[in-house]
């Protein structure tokens, strides 16, 4: 069993910055790509960005990239997602997901992950 809690999520203007956290209790993380994921409302679940099991590949989504950065801290079973020039088209739930597998490069298919968190808000105003 694992547990997935994000933080970090709020209200931002259009152009500024959040940081999410995501910390992973239970089954260790720091064998397992990692990933974000979110949903807008009337939306479907769509992929943010995802981290190998070593934090040496990154993925992103195109309307992300250069603007978004994953990282994880393995001895904090945690996974970070810092969001730059934040636009009113970034607002939705975020979502942590860890991958099934152990040793994975992580990617954007839904069904690499199976634990999700909650999820946290972010809502950015224009």
């Amino acid at each position: 069993q694992v547990h997935l809690v994000e933080s970090g999520g709020g209200l931002v203007q259009a152009g500024g910055s959040l940081r999410l956290s995501c910390a992973a209790s239970g089954r260790t993380a720091s064998s397992r790509a990692m990933g974000w994921f979110r949903q807008a409302p009337g939306k479907e679940r769509e992929f943010v960005a995802s981290i190998s099991w070593n934090g040496g590949r990154t993925y992103y989504a195109d309307s992300v990239k250069g603007r978004f950065t994953i990282s994880r801290d393995d001895a904090k079973n945690s996974v970070y997602l810092q969001m730059n020039s934040l636009t009113p088209e970034d607002t939705a739930v975020y979502y942590c997901t860890t991958a099934k597998n152990l040793y994975g490069l992580g990617g954007s298919r839904v069904s690499l992950y199976d634990y999700w968190g909650q999820g946290t808000q972010v809502t950015v105003s224009s």
